[in-house]
């Protein structure tokens, strides 16, 4: 009879805690996404109000109009400069995240090789068990034919 793995409990629980690294991780993952495709958005929408800003100075326009293009594109350039602390916090919790389920995967590993050779060594018993038995019977049988003759 084959025994149970003793150490299963800690592997289903390894395997459990990767599954859940691997769903943060993917989250990070979306969330690192999202915010970059925010500051491409952002930095787009700056480049096109520059045009307008250079356009209308081209066309003539007053001072007040001057200070509002200025002004707006200051609070541009601070909101790209936000964002893109946003976008480094995000990519270093990615890598955080990234880290943590191969440190998961690596303890999934080690417990899976155990079971493995667990479950080798159980076969081989068996099998060395099986062998035994064999060989009893066939000299059962062989004691019986000369016993009879």
């Amino acid at each position: 009879m084959t025994e149970r793995f003793p150490l299963q409990p800690l592997l289903d629980l390894a395997n459990s805690r990767m599954d859940d690294a691997a769903r943060k991780l993917g989250e990070l993952i979306a969330s690192e996404h999202a915010v970059e495709e925010k500051l491409a958005l952002l930095v787009d929408y700056r480049k096109e109000y520059q045009a307008r800003f250079v356009e209308a100075a081209r066309n003539g326009i007053g001072p007040d109009a001057w200070r509002n293009f200025s002004a707006f594109l200051g609070k541009l350039d601070d909101a790209i400069a936000q964002q893109q602390r946003l976008v480094s916090d995000s990519r270093q919790r990615t890598e955080q995240g990234q880290q943590a389920w191969v440190d998961q995967r690596n303890k999934v590993k080690a417990f899976d090789t155990l079971s493995h050779r667990h479950h080798s060594e159980q076969a081989r018993k068996e099998a060395k068990q099986e062998q035994r038995l064999t060989d009893e019977h066939a000299a059962k049988q062989f004691r019986d034919r000369t016993d009879e003759e």
